[in-house]
Protein backbone atom coordinates (compact mmCIF):
# COMPACT_ATOMS: atom_id res chain seq x y z
CA UNK A 1 0.00 0.00 0.00
CA UNK A 2 1.65 3.32 -0.95
CA UNK A 3 1.71 6.36 1.80
CA UNK A 4 0.95 9.38 1.15
CA UNK A 5 2.63 12.57 3.14
CA UNK A 6 0.24 15.30 4.14
CA UNK A 7 1.40 18.55 4.98
CA UNK A 8 -1.24 20.00 7.59
CA UNK A 9 -1.93 23.94 8.47
CA UNK A 10 -3.39 24.94 11.83
CA UNK A 11 -4.57 28.14 11.31
CA UNK A 12 -4.71 29.22 14.88
CA UNK A 13 -1.62 30.27 16.45
CA UNK A 14 -3.15 29.93 19.72
CA UNK A 15 -1.52 26.86 21.95
CA UNK A 16 -5.29 26.27 23.16
CA UNK A 17 -6.72 26.26 19.85
CA UNK A 18 -9.65 23.75 19.44
CA UNK A 19 -8.67 23.69 15.35
CA UNK A 20 -5.38 21.97 16.78
CA UNK A 21 -7.51 19.72 18.81
CA UNK A 22 -9.49 18.87 15.61
CA UNK A 23 -6.19 17.85 13.31
CA UNK A 24 -5.24 15.28 16.11
CA UNK A 25 -9.02 13.99 15.92
CA UNK A 26 -8.14 13.94 12.24
CA UNK A 27 -5.24 12.49 12.09
CA UNK A 28 -5.98 9.79 15.05
CA UNK A 29 -8.89 8.68 12.29
CA UNK A 30 -7.56 9.20 9.10
CA UNK A 31 -6.82 5.99 6.71
CA UNK A 32 -3.24 4.13 7.91
CA UNK A 33 -1.68 5.42 4.38
CA UNK A 34 -1.75 8.70 5.55
CA UNK A 35 1.34 10.49 7.28
CA UNK A 36 0.78 13.84 8.56
CA UNK A 37 3.32 16.39 9.29
CA UNK A 38 2.48 19.64 10.27
CA UNK A 39 3.70 22.76 8.59
CA UNK A 40 4.29 25.61 11.06
CA UNK A 41 3.12 29.45 10.13
CA UNK A 42 4.16 31.14 13.37
CA UNK A 43 7.48 32.26 12.59
CA UNK A 44 6.82 34.12 9.46
CA UNK A 45 7.26 37.31 8.99
CA UNK A 46 4.26 39.48 6.97
CA UNK A 47 5.02 38.94 3.42
CA UNK A 48 6.44 41.79 0.91
CA UNK A 49 7.70 41.26 -2.37
CA UNK A 50 10.87 42.39 -1.35
CA UNK A 51 11.90 38.90 0.01
CA UNK A 52 11.38 37.61 -3.10
CA UNK A 53 15.28 38.05 -4.61
CA UNK A 54 16.33 35.99 -1.15
CA UNK A 55 13.36 34.36 1.03
CA UNK A 56 14.16 34.29 4.84
CA UNK A 57 14.73 30.42 6.28
CA UNK A 58 11.66 30.28 7.93
CA UNK A 59 10.15 31.09 3.52
CA UNK A 60 12.27 28.53 2.43
CA UNK A 61 10.85 25.94 4.79
CA UNK A 62 7.44 26.79 4.10
CA UNK A 63 7.87 25.99 0.08
CA UNK A 64 9.94 23.26 0.87
CA UNK A 65 7.06 21.85 3.41
CA UNK A 66 4.53 22.31 1.03
CA UNK A 67 6.36 20.62 -2.32
CA UNK A 68 7.42 17.87 -0.09
CA UNK A 69 3.75 16.80 0.58
CA UNK A 70 1.87 14.81 -1.82
CA UNK A 71 -1.55 16.86 -0.48
CA UNK A 72 -2.68 19.34 1.87
CA UNK A 73 -4.89 19.58 4.82
CA UNK A 74 -5.80 22.66 5.96
CA UNK A 75 -7.58 22.83 9.68
CA UNK A 76 -8.89 26.45 10.71
CA UNK A 77 -11.17 28.52 12.37
CA UNK A 78 -12.83 31.62 11.07
CA UNK A 79 -11.71 35.39 12.22
CA UNK A 80 -14.19 38.05 10.92
CA UNK A 81 -16.01 35.65 8.31
CA UNK A 82 -12.52 35.14 6.38
CA UNK A 83 -8.90 33.21 6.69
CA UNK A 84 -7.00 34.13 9.69
CA UNK A 85 -4.47 36.15 8.70
CA UNK A 86 -1.59 33.81 9.93
CA UNK A 87 -3.03 31.46 7.89
CA UNK A 88 -3.46 33.93 4.49
CA UNK A 89 0.08 35.05 5.37
CA UNK A 90 1.51 31.39 5.11
CA UNK A 91 -0.47 31.10 1.43
CA UNK A 92 0.65 33.98 0.01
CA UNK A 93 4.26 32.72 1.16
CA UNK A 94 3.76 29.82 -0.36
CA UNK A 95 2.65 31.03 -3.79
CA UNK A 96 5.69 33.37 -4.53
CA UNK A 97 7.92 34.63 -5.51
CA UNK A 98 5.79 35.00 -9.37
CA UNK A 99 6.04 31.43 -11.10
CA UNK A 100 6.96 29.42 -8.46
CA UNK A 101 3.59 28.45 -6.53
CA UNK A 102 4.29 25.77 -4.40
CA UNK A 103 0.65 25.05 -4.27
CA UNK A 104 0.28 24.26 -7.90
CA UNK A 105 -1.49 20.89 -8.29
CA UNK A 106 -1.47 19.70 -4.58
CA UNK A 107 -4.97 18.11 -3.43
CA UNK A 108 -6.17 20.18 -0.79
CA UNK A 109 -8.62 19.37 1.92
CA UNK A 110 -10.75 22.43 4.34
CA UNK A 111 -12.17 21.81 7.27
CA UNK A 112 -12.81 23.95 10.44
CA UNK A 113 -13.99 23.85 14.29
CA UNK A 114 -16.00 26.91 15.82
CA UNK A 115 -18.52 27.01 18.57
CA UNK A 116 -20.98 27.83 16.52
CA UNK A 117 -22.88 25.44 14.16
CA UNK A 118 -21.53 26.60 10.54
CA UNK A 119 -18.50 29.31 11.89
CA UNK A 120 -16.43 28.24 9.37
CA UNK A 121 -18.33 28.42 6.29
CA UNK A 122 -17.13 32.18 5.10
CA UNK A 123 -14.16 31.35 5.83
CA UNK A 124 -13.68 28.13 3.95
CA UNK A 125 -15.26 29.92 0.93
CA UNK A 126 -13.06 32.40 0.48
CA UNK A 127 -10.17 29.56 0.97
CA UNK A 128 -11.64 28.00 -2.17
CA UNK A 129 -11.24 31.02 -4.25
CA UNK A 130 -7.98 31.69 -3.40
CA UNK A 131 -7.05 28.12 -4.23
CA UNK A 132 -8.63 28.10 -7.05
CA UNK A 133 -6.39 30.96 -8.07
CA UNK A 134 -3.82 28.87 -7.08
CA UNK A 135 -4.87 25.92 -9.23
CA UNK A 136 -4.67 24.08 -6.25
CA UNK A 137 -7.19 21.04 -6.48
CA UNK A 138 -9.87 21.21 -3.83
CA UNK A 139 -12.09 18.48 -2.17
CA UNK A 140 -15.79 19.87 -2.67
CA UNK A 141 -17.64 17.23 -0.64
CA UNK A 142 -17.86 16.27 1.84
CA UNK A 143 -18.05 19.58 3.70
CA UNK A 144 -17.56 19.80 6.90
CA UNK A 145 -18.24 22.74 9.40
CA UNK A 146 -17.30 21.22 12.74
CA UNK A 147 -19.08 21.88 16.05
CA UNK A 148 -16.50 21.98 18.64
CA UNK A 149 -18.01 20.13 22.25
CA UNK A 150 -15.03 20.08 24.61
CA UNK A 151 -16.35 17.23 26.02
CA UNK A 152 -16.53 14.78 22.71
CA UNK A 153 -12.78 16.05 21.84
CA UNK A 154 -10.02 15.24 23.88
CA UNK A 155 -6.40 16.50 23.14
CA UNK A 156 -4.83 13.18 21.97
CA UNK A 157 -7.13 13.33 19.78
CA UNK A 158 -9.97 10.83 21.13
CA UNK A 159 -13.09 11.83 20.08
CA UNK A 160 -15.75 10.38 22.06
CA UNK A 161 -18.46 10.80 20.37
CA UNK A 162 -19.43 7.79 17.76
CA UNK A 163 -21.55 10.01 15.36
CA UNK A 164 -18.82 12.68 15.53
CA UNK A 165 -15.79 9.99 14.64
CA UNK A 166 -17.76 8.36 11.68
CA UNK A 167 -18.25 11.74 10.35
CA UNK A 168 -14.79 12.68 10.65
CA UNK A 169 -13.54 9.17 9.85
CA UNK A 170 -15.39 9.24 6.63
CA UNK A 171 -13.82 13.14 5.60
CA UNK A 172 -10.36 11.96 5.80
CA UNK A 173 -11.56 8.40 3.63
CA UNK A 174 -12.70 11.07 1.16
CA UNK A 175 -9.97 12.77 1.44
CA UNK A 176 -7.25 10.15 0.77
CA UNK A 177 -9.49 8.51 -2.11
CA UNK A 178 -9.44 12.24 -3.33
CA UNK A 179 -5.46 12.72 -2.59
CA UNK A 180 -4.89 9.70 -4.84
CA UNK A 181 -7.01 10.64 -7.33
CA UNK A 182 -5.48 13.70 -8.32
CA UNK A 183 -1.79 12.17 -7.52
CA UNK A 184 -3.06 9.78 -10.69
CA UNK A 185 -4.15 12.33 -12.97
CA UNK A 186 -1.42 14.28 -12.33
CA UNK A 187 0.84 10.80 -12.90
CA UNK A 188 3.68 11.17 -15.81
CA UNK A 189 1.82 9.44 -18.74
CA UNK A 190 -1.60 10.35 -18.11
CA UNK A 191 -3.69 11.31 -20.90
CA UNK A 192 -3.66 15.08 -19.59
CA UNK A 193 -0.19 14.82 -20.02
CA UNK A 194 -0.17 13.60 -23.54
CA UNK A 195 0.67 15.55 -26.80
CA UNK A 196 -3.11 16.14 -28.51
CA UNK A 197 -2.34 13.40 -31.26
CA UNK A 198 -1.15 11.08 -28.56
CA UNK A 199 -4.19 11.62 -26.58
CA UNK A 200 -6.55 11.25 -29.61
CA UNK A 201 -5.39 7.67 -30.81
CA UNK A 202 -5.19 6.55 -26.88
CA UNK A 203 -9.04 6.73 -26.48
Amino acid sequence: MATFKIGYFVGSLARGSINRTLANALINLAPEDLEFTEIPIKDLPLYSYDYDADFPPAGRALKEAIEGSDGILFVSPEYNRSIPGALKNAIDWGSRPWGTNSFARKPTGIIGASPGSIGTAVMQSSMRAVLSFLDAPQLNAPEAYVKFNPAVFADDGTVTDEGTADFLRHYMEEYGAFVERVLAANAPGHIGDLKPDAAKLSR
